[in-house]
């Protein structure tokens, strides 16, 4: 999946971000309470990081 493509289903679920870094960006959910990791200069998000993304987004 693509950063962007990403980006947009955070939008539609409320996710919203709260912090930018070097390598990363942390993203808040409610849906789960947690804060995350989600990488910034990927275009394209390996399959296991994504899968872990979406755990932690509640997607």
């Amino acid at each position: 999946m693509k950063l962007s493509e990403l980006l947009k289903l955070f939008s539609l679920n409320n996710i919203r971000l709260i912090q930018h870094g070097k390598r990363h960006d942390i993203y808040y959910s409610p849906l789960t309470n947690k804060k995350f990791p989600v990488p910034r200069h990927a275009k394209e998000i390996p399959d296991g990081t994504l899968k872990s993304i979406k755990s932690d987004a509640g997607i």
